[in-house]
């Protein structure tokens, strides 16, 4: 069971609700440590004060915010969470909206909402079956992490959930990126919507074959093959491009053979994922043997800068 993110209530009109908010998604990516190549030592980042060129625990360090050249203002995580703003203990719907007037380009991560104990379980139910029955959206202002934030909570299963949405000042326009106006007949259109018949399935992501992570599968096959002293699988070469000019109409209805084909077959292609090796006390000799040559190159995960001042985010367009 996860532990909490966050904890405080759902503020709906006079209704209060307490909950506790877990994260609704797992990142399953196989993360890198940095390593010296040559005797696959590894390598850490470290948090030094630049005044006094020393190196700093946790404990030390604490938020900042530079309002002038050389003059730092210091704000503790209590004055954060004592503003006077209702948003910083509460999760406050503002509105119901259309479902149709969120733009999915808004919705960011997800997190499942829990009952905060015994004597939230009936509001919060009652809640549920509000949302459950109304064919709008809840949008909810919440303030974490120093900065006010926009949420959508919608009901998964038995349990509400809430996603957090980007202010709409936030969201590029793609004018720009438009491509140009071109000549497309009825029939290309025909055939793409074809194809786009063809290649629909009925069953729902989570039950798909189709919906595997094939780079972390691949990259499992490689860190397998390198950790048994074996060559890592190479990639299939790719064919020449021939030059000619593509027809899109024969494309299309070669995708569409293709693709029913696939689907009587029930051939979804799907990657095979593999339990990755448990770390051994003695994974640094081990490292050492199987040390790759210098030239071979090695994904690195981005270091941690040092710690600098931090800093909550300008006011200039919202209070934070």
């Amino acid at each position: 069971m996860p532990r909490p993110v966050w904890t405080g209530a759902i503020s709906f009109g006079l209704v209060t609700i307490p909950i506790r908010v877990m994260t609704a998604t797992e990142d399953h990516s196989i993360r890198f440590h940095q390593y010296h190549l040559d005797d696959m030592g590894r390598v850490r980042s470290r948090k030094v004060c630049e005044l006094e060129d020393r190196e700093v625990t946790q404990d030390e360090i604490g938020k900042g915010y530079e309002i002038a050249s050389g003059q730092v203002v210091a704000v503790s995580d209590e004055e954060l969470r004592e503003m006077p703003l209702p948003t910083a203990k509460a999760i406050e719907i503002v509105a119901f909206v259309p479902y149709e007037s969120i733009d999915p380009i808004q919705i960011g991560e997800g997190y499942y909402l829990e009952a905060g104990g015994q004597a939230a379980t009936k509001p919060y139910v009652l809640l549920r079956k509000a949302l459950e029955r109304n064919a709008k959206a809840a949008v909810a202002k919440f303030a974490w992490h120093g900065r006010e934030r926009l949420g959508l909570l919608r009901v998964k299963e038995s349990v509400i959930a809430l996603h957090a949405l980007k202010w709409p000042d936030e969201i590029r326009s793609p004018a720009e990126l438009a491509p140009e106006q071109v000549d497309i007949t009825g029939d290309e259109v025909e055939e793409a919507l074809l194809l786009i018949d063809s290649m629909t399935r009925e069953e729902p992501l989570e039950e798909a074959e189709w919906a595997t992570d094939r780079y972390t599968a691949a990259l499992e096959e490689v860190i397998h093959a390198k950790a048994d002293g074996r060559q890592p699988p190479a990639a299939e070469p790719e064919e020449p491009a021939s030059g000619r000019v593509l027809d899109l109409m024969a494309a299309l209805e070669q995708s569409v053979r293709q693709a029913r084909s696939s689907r009587d077959s029930g051939d979804d292609t799907h990657a095979t994922v593999h339990e990755m090796p448990k770390k051994k006390a003695s994974a640094k000799k081990t490292a050492k043997k199987a040390a790759p040559a210098k030239k071979t190159t090695t994904a690195k995960k981005t270091a941690k800068q040092p710690a600098k001042k931090a800093a909550p985010a300008k006011r200039a367009r919202r209070s934070a």
